[in-house]
C-alpha cells in the first residue's frame, strides 16, 4: 500500500505506520478523525468561571477589537483575594433586610402572599419577619384611615325618582374604612366599585321613600342619610367585603335642570305663604296677650268692687269721663246770670286749619 493514501488522512510516504504527532497526524501516518488537523483550528469548548477570572490577568481584559486600555477590575484585598464576593454577600445581606424585615404600626394591617398571588398569613403588630422578596410581598393599610367617596363623581346630573313620583338632582358623600384588610383584598374583585353600587341602590330605596317636599327642604335628609348607612352596611356585611361605612353626608338636592325655574317660582310662593302664616300668627298672639291684659285687669277691679262698690263705680265713673272729655272742647257754664263767652276753642281750630284755595272763575265770564 506504499505510495497510496490512506483512509485516515495520510499522505505518501514510506508507508510505514508512525505514530500520530500532536497535530492529529502528518502525510507520513495516519490520524485520528477525532481530532483537528495539523492546518485546521481546535473546536472551541465553553469557558468556565475559572478560565473568565484567569484571562483577566494583572492587566484585566482588553476591549473588543484589541484597542483601549483596561476595562474596570476590583480591587483586591491585603490577601490578594477579590472583593467581588464580599461585595455579592453585602449585597444579598441588604436585599434580605431590606425585604424580609417588615415594620407594622398601631392602626395598619398587613397580609403576606407567596410569589405575589396566594394568600399566605396576616401580619400583627410591631416588627415582623418574612421571607425575602419576591417569595413574601407584603401588602400594608392603615384600616383607621377614612376614606371619601363623592357620588357622582363628575359635574353630571343624578336623577333619583321620590316617593311622589318626582325627580331630584342629588349628590352625597360616603365616608368609610376598611375593617378587615385580608376580606378586603380576596373576597370582592373590586370592592371600591362594590361599594358605589351598593351606596345608589339604597340612596335610591330611601329617597323613594320621601316626598319631594321633604327632600327638598331638608326635613327628610337625616332620616335619608341614617336608612342608607344602615342599608349599605348590613349588605356589606353579609358580602363579608372587609369595609365598614362610617357615614353618608347629602351635599345637593336640586331639582332637574330643565324645570330649575319653575321650582323656583314654588319656591318663592311657598315661602311668601310661610311669611304670611308668620305675620298672622304673629298679629294672633299680640291680640290674645291683649285681651289676657283685659281679662286680668277686670278681675282686678271686680275685686276691688267687691270690696267697696260705691267708690269703685265712682272711679270708674270719673276715668271714663276722663277719656271721653279729653279729646272734646269744653265749656263750663257758672250757675246763675248767663254771661255771653267768645268761642277761643273754635276760632283757634279754625286758625290751625290750612286755608282752602279759592274756586277759579269760569273762563269766559
Amino acid at each position: 500500500m506504499a505510495g497510496k493514501n490512506n483512509p485516515w488522512g495520510g499522505g505518501g510516504g514510506s508507508g510505514e505506520d508512525g505514530p500520530s504527532g500532536d497535530g492529529g497526524g502528518s502525510d507520513s501516518g495516519p490520524r485520528n478523525p477525532w481530532l483537528p488537523g495539523a492546518n485546521e483550528p481546535g473546536k472551541r469548548r465553553s469557558a468556565s468561571i475559572e478560565d473568565i477570572f484567569k484571562s483577566r490577568g494583572p492587566e484585566g481584559p482588553r476591549r473588543a477589537g484589541g484597542g483601549g486600555g483596561p476595562a474596570f477590575r476590583f480591587p483586591e484585598r491585603p490577601d490578594g483575594k477579590s472583593w467581588l464576593p464580599v461585595i455579592l454577600a453585602g449585597v444579598a445581606l441588604v436585599w434580605v433586610g431590606a425585604t424580609s424585615v417588615h415594620f407594622i404600626q398601631p392602626g395598619e394591617q398587613a397580609v403576606v402572599t407567596w410569589l405575589g398571588g396566594k394568600y399566605s398569613h396576616e401580619l400583627n403588630s410591631g416588627t415582623n419577619f418574612t421571607a425575602p422578596w419576591p417569595l413574601h410581598m407584603v401588602q400594608k393599610e392603615n384600616v383607621t384611615q377614612v376614606r371619601l367617596e363623592e357620588v357622582p363623581g363628575t359635574k353630571t346630573e343624578k336623577l333619583i325618582l321620590t316617593g311622589d313620583q318626582n325627580l331630584v338632582d342629588l349628590s352625597y358623600l360616603i365616608r368609610w374604612n376598611i375593617s378587615d384588610l385580608t376580606l378586603y383584598q380576596y373576597q370582592l374583585s373590586d370592592p371600591r366599585n362594590a361599594l358605589l353600587e351598593i351606596g345608589e341602590a339604597a340612596m335610591r330605596a330611601a329617597v323613594a321613600r320621601q316626598k319631594l317636599d321633604t327632600v327638598l327642604t331638608g326635613e327628610g335628609r337625616a332620616e335619608i342619610e341614617q336608612d342608607v348607612r344602615a342599608a349599605m352596611q348590613a349588605r356589606l356585611d353579609a358580602y363579608r367585603s372587609g369595609i365598614s361605612v362610617q357615614g353618608i353626608e347629602i351635599n345637593k338636592v336640586d331639582p332637574p335642570s330643565r324645570v330649575e325655574e319653575a321650582f323656583k317660582d314654588v319656591s318663592s310662593a311657598q315661602q311668601d305663604a310661610d311669611a304670611a302664616i308668620n305675620r298672622s300668627r304673629a298679629v294672633a298672639q299680640q291680640l290674645l296677650a291683649r285681651a289676657q291684659g283685659d281679662a286680668s285687669e277686670f278681675n282686678d277691679i271686680y275685686a276691688e268692687y267687691k270690696l267697696a262698690p260705691e267708690v269703685t263705680r265712682r272711679r270708674l265713673y270719673y276715668e271714663t269721663m276722663e277719656q271721653i272729655l279729653s279729646k272734646t272742647d269744653k265749656t263750663i257754664v257758672e250757675t246763675g246770670n248767663v254771661t255771653p263767652y267768645l268761642p277761643l276753642p273754635e276760632l283757634k281750630r279754625r286758625a290751625q286749619a290750612p286755608a282752602q284755595p279759592a274756586p277759579q272763575s269760569q273762563q269766559g265770564e
